[in-house]
C-alpha cells in the first residue's frame, strides 16, 4: 500500500484511512454529512495525490494529444485544463483524463489512479506514430507529484490568501501540483 506525501498529516488530523487504488487514503475526518456540508457551503481540501500524472512535451506534443484524446486540445490556452478521454479506436474508451496546457509544447495529463499503468501503456503504444519517446517526450511522473484539490464556494477566497496573482475560476476544481524530490519535470 502506497502513501501520499500528505498521509502523515491525514493521520495526525485523525482521518479514517482506507485502501483506495493501491493507496492509503483518507475517507473521512469528522463525519460524511458534516464534511459534505462544509464543501457545499464553504471549502474542502482533498488529497488527490494518488492520481496519475504524465508529462507530454516537445514539438509533436499537440499533434500527439490531438490523436490520443477525444477533445480539441488546440482549443486550450496556457494555464487551462480540458476534460477528455482516450478513445480506443474501436468505438470505446480506454479511460477519461484531464489535459492541462502549460505552453504549446508542454502538457500534463492527469489520469485515474487505478488505471495509471493501463493509461501509460496506451500512451506509449501510440507514441511511435509521432516520434514521441518515453523519458524524453513522455514522462510518467505519477510517483513524483503530489496534488490537492480545493472545492466549494469559498475555494477561490481561500486560495487567494495563498498567492499574490489574482485568481479566477469557472466551475472547475482548483488544483495545485507539487513536484516531489527526484521529479524529472
Amino acid at each position: 500500500m502506497k502513501n501520499t506525501a500528505f498521509t502523515k498529516f491525514h493521520q495526525e488530523a485523525g482521518a479514517k484511512m482506507v485502501p483506495f487504488a493501491g493507496y492509503n487514503m483518507p475517507v473521512e475526518y469528522i463525519g460524511i454529512t458534516e464534511e459534505h456540508l462544509a464543501v457545499r457551503n464553504k471549502v474542502g481540501v482533498f488529497d488527490v495525490s494518488h492520481m496519475g500524472e504524465f508529462w507530454v512535451t516537445g514539438p509533436s506534443a499537440l499533434s500527439y494529444l490531438q490523436y490520443i484524446t477525444s477533445n480539441d486540445v488546440a482549443a486550450l490556452v496556457d494555464g487551462k485544463v480540458q476534460y477528455s478521454c482516450f478513445p480506443n479506436g474501436k468505438g470505446g474508451i480506454v479511460d477519461d483524463l484531464l489535459v492541462y496546457r502549460y505552453n504549446p509544447e508542454k502538457y500534463l495529463l492527469v489520469v485515474n489512479a487505478a488505471n495509471i499503468d493501463k493509461d501509460w501503456n496506451w500512451c506509449l503504444q501510440n507514441a511511435g506514430k509521432f516520434d514521441m519517446k518515453a523519458g524524453r517526450d513522455l514522462v510518467n511522473a505519477s510517483d513524483n507529484i503530489a496534488q490537492l484539490a480545493i472545492q466549494g464556494p469559498l475555494a477561490l477566497k481561500a486560495m487567494q490568501k495563498l498567492t499574490k496573482p489574482q485568481l479566477k475560476i469557472w466551475n472547475i476544481t482548483l488544483s495545485r501540483f507539487w513536484n516531489l524530490p527526484g521529479s524529472k519535470m
